[in-house]
Formats: C-alpha cells, structure tokens, sequence
C-alpha cells in the first residue's frame, strides 16, 4: 500500500497534531443514546503514530502497535501497560542484525515501527514484530506484555527490513491440540535473497522452544515458503507484492495482494510505467509444501469502470438479507473489499472507488474451475513473476473436489480471469480506504472511512434484494476537524469470524488522514 512517514495535518484542527485514538465507550453491542460520549488516547511523542489495532474479544482490552510502543488500553482507553520496542541504534544493511554479531556499518538511532499486531489466543500471548533488526518479532504475555520470548538467532526470524506499515499481513491458524502455525506475507524491498514474501512458520505453546518461527519445512528440495526470483527483479525493478489483508476460513488460508504485472519478457524499469493487479492467494492450512498455492486477480465493475487497485478488506458474514441477494446462506463467510479506478497509480489512488462483496464460496469455485481446467491439460499455469516463463499445464487423471490441496504438478498456479465481486456502491469523490461490517438483526452494516477523515455507514435496503443488490451510503456520521477513531472497534463483538480473523482489525497500513484503521470520529 501507500507507505506515509507522518500524518498531515488538518488546517485549523488541533485534533491531528498529535496521535489520537477515539472509540466509543459503549460498543454497538449495547444500546446507547445518540449523544455518548467518546474516550481518548494519544501517545506520549506526537510522532509515534498508531499502526495497528487488535481489541480482545473476550476481555474487550485494546492492543496497539504504534512506532516505538505497544500499549494495552481497557476499553474506555485508560492505559494500563506501555511496552517500550524502540527507539534502537540499528543500520538496514546490518545483516545479520547487530543483536547477533557486530555491524561494520554506521548505527542511528532508529525507530521501531510495529508492523504485525496478532493475538494468540490459546496461548494467551500477543504477538508483535517491528521493522528494527530485519524484522524481529516478539512473543508478549497478554496480562502485562512481559517478554516471553524474542527469537533472533536464526535468520528466518527476521521477517523484512521494510519499516513502513501496509505490507505485511499475518494469520495464525491452530487445530485442536496441536501448535500453532504463522502464515505471514510480506513486501521484501528488493531483499529477496533474506526474506521469502510468503511462509508458514511454526508458533509452538512452548514459548521457548527452538523451533520458534521457523518454517514449517525447509529442506533443499522443499519448503514452506515463496521467494521472488531475482530474475523478476531484473525485468521488473520495483517489483514487490503488498499483503493488504489476510484471513482463514473453512480449510483454507487467504492473502489479498496488490502487485505490479509482469508481462513475459518486458523489461520495466520505471515505477510510473507499472500496471498493478490484485490477487486472492490461497493456501490449505495443512500444506507445508505449499503445493496448494493458487493465485487468481479479482475486483468488481460498474458499467465500463473497473475497480482494480484494492484499498482494504474485511471478512464478516452477510446477515439474512444479503445471503438472500448473493444465494448463500447467512452463515457463510463473505468478504467485502474497498478497490480504487484502475490498474495504475497505486501509490496515489484516484478518488474514485467501490465497495464490493464476495461470498467466499464464490472466491472458491471459480478457484476451483481453474484447478480443474488445468489437470485437464489446458492452458499454462499463468505465473509469471514466481516461474519466470510459461509452463504448460500437466493433464492427470486426478479428482479435484473442493478441499483439493494440490500435488507436485501444476503448481504453483496463477490465472488471467478476474473474481469479480458484486459492487455495492461507488465514490467519485473522497475515496474509500478502509471498511469493516457486522450483522444488525438480519441485515448486513456496513462501515466505510475515507481518505478526508469521514466515516459513513451503508446499509443494505431490504425491500430490494430480490431485483438487484443495493446499498445506500450516507449516514455520514463524522466531521472532518475531530479527533481519530478506530473502525475496527464497532463490530468486533457482533461478527462471527474466528478469533484469529477478529485479532487482525483493519492494520494494514500507516495512519494518514483518514486512511487507515484510524478515522476521524466527532469527539
């Protein structure tokens, strides 16, 4: 995503000259008047801007990564423990990082921007990494964020040097008396020979174990993980891929990305010549070989405008009305997606921009088709940037239901044919940029911020989903010069994602006005 150092400021409002927090004090899981009143948060250093959010969803504590500090709030937003992660001397070109053997290069000092916020549930535990010494992560007691443990002494314990939020996404899986599994994305910055984009690591309960985050498999012929050739670098320099938002559901674990195109054979040196694609990539949760990678674009349309740039994302479920307008159930998992005009300007995206809706079982079986069609022989596996060069698809006689986790042909397997999702509702103006929803009696609510620092909520309008899918936008429920709020708050009681899903929130990417998890809210 759109990397930032600093928040801008508002003309004429206090409210953004330092970090601020705002959330309600009583949570759309109660009733309570129009006129509530708000509590507030601000880091102790003006600059120390918050990068993530995660709210606890049995205990209602609120964690935050911030540059230099993760903090614990109650749910009125009284601090209750601040852990200090920064600042450190450190260089990026310190690799090994200094903490493991000495650097020759010059040292500054350095802040720590938190880049992953995760909650651990059934080890009661949070994890937390930050850009300082190559990405190192640390495992904190949820009750006082004591040190559990910093593994540092192995290089797949650095994750990426990348000190800027909205590229990388985590999701913690764990069956039912077994260790925990990390699958993490992660923009690398052209340092594709130390850190793979994509891996699944272990999370042992143990927090001491040796074994902490490394790859699930490693050998010389087989491994957790997904590194970007270098030979992609070559053709295309600014090549990365941006992990926007992750999630589980059902068997499977997804990463939505933003990436550039790399057209076989084109040489792209010029960041301004990028056409960028969004693609879901899914894996199964038990495949350490990663054989079951499928990577397909997707985006929505209205009219002869398409929407390609993906801004933010949320998993929740559709509520009755709006299973009925897709033909799912209301228990399936749907996923909605803010997307920005086109496939150019990723770093500065044009206003105009849509929400859309993808039931996940659609996500599925379109992945599903491409499966099958290519153990049927046709076409090639459509990967450009990880295999270099057009591979034939294999034809095998082999039954591909939907929980079919791959084998060593045909793999890894990209695709051309977007997912499109249903576009509930499009901006020309003040583009979307972050999004979250729950279910209200039935009906699918929808909260929507925008890159001025407004928040409007969009509803679904009831009386028509039997014709077409419809929403309509425009409770704006904020004023540009306030304070800043968090939009993750006001559905993490009512939606029935996993725990891992709730614990993500909506940190995936650095505040600016507006523009991320933090949204301007009337105080």
């Amino acid at each position: 995503m759109d990397q930032r150092k600093n928040w801008p400021r508002v003309p004429d409002s206090d409210g953004w000259s330092v970090a601020l927090l705002c959330l309600f004090l009583a949570s759309l899981s109660r009733n309570v008047s129009s006129n509530a009143l708000f509590s507030t948060f601000h880091s102790e250093n003006w600059d120390w801007t918050f990068n993530h959010l995660t709210v606890h969803q049995g205990t209602g504590a609120v964690y935050v990564g911030a540059i230099n500090r993760v903090y614990k709030l109650s749910g009125n937003l009284t601090i209750l423990v601040a852990h200090k992660t920064g600042p450190e001397e450190d260089n990026k070109s310190c690799y090994p990082p200094l903490i493991v053997q000495p650097c020759s290069e010059i040292l500054t000092l350095t802040n720590n921007v938190n880049k992953l916020l995760i909650i651990d549930y059934s080890e009661n535990r949070l994890l937390a990494c930050g850009s300082l010494y190559q990405g190192v992560c640390k495992l904190l007691r949820l009750d006082d964020l004591f040190i559990l443990v910093e593994p540092s002494h192995k290089k797949e314990h650095y994750l990426s040097s990348v000190n800027k939020t909205g590229t990388m996404y985590g999701v913690i899986v764990r069956s039912e008396g077994e260790d925990g599994k990390l699958f993490i994305g992660t923009a690398v910055d052209g340092k594709q020979d130390y850190f793979p984009t994509l891996s699944s690591r272990k999370l042992p309960r143990d927090p001491e174990s040796s074994a902490m985050l490394d790859y699930e498999l490693h050998s010389d012929f087989v491994s957790s993980l997904i590194k970007i050739p270098s030979d992609t670098l070559a053709l295309v320099s600014h090549f990365d891929i941006f992990y926007i938002y992750g999630f589980a559901s059902g068997n499977f674990v997804y990463f939505l990305t933003v990436q550039p195109e790399t057209p076989e054979g084109v040489s792209i040196n010029s960041a301004s010549d990028l056409f960028y694609t969004s693609r879901i990539v899914r894996l199964c949760k038990d495949d350490p070989k990663f054989h079951s990678y499928v990577s397909l674009p997707f985006g929505c349309i209205k009219g002869d405008t398409e929407y390609r740039l993906l801004q933010a994302a949320y998993l929740s479920k559709p509520g009755d009305v709006l299973a009925k307008s897709l033909n799912i159930t209301a228990q399936e998992d749907v996923l909605f997606a803010i997307f920005s005009k086109g496939q150019k300007q990723y770093h500065q995206p044009p206003d105009d921009s849509a929400l859309c809706v993808f039931p996940i079982r659609t996500i599925n079986a379109q992945i599903k088709d491409r499966l099958q069609s290519c153990y049927q022989g046709e076409g090639n596996l459509e990967l450009n940037w990880l295999l270099g060069k057009d591979v034939q698809c294999t034809k095998a006689p082999v039954p591909i239901d939907d929980n079919f986790c791959g084998l060593d042909i045909n793999q890894p397997l990209g695709g051309s044919t977007p997912v499109d999702g249903a576009t509930l509702f499009t901006s020309s103006r003040d583009r979307m940029t972050s999004v979250a929803s729950y279910v209200y009696n039935g009906y699918s609510v929808v909260f929507v911020g925008t890159k001025t620092g407004k928040l409007k909520k969009v509803s679904l309008l009831p009386w028509l989903w039997r014709a077409r899918i419809h929403f309509s936008s425009l409770s704006e429920i904020s004023d540009v010069h306030s304070c800043c709020c968090v939009l993750q708050i006001f559905p993490s009681v009512k939606l029935g994602a996993s725990q891992e899903q709730k614990s993500q929130g909506l940190g995936h990417r650095k505040p600016r006005v507006g523009e991320a998890e933090f949204i301007h809210q009337h105080c």
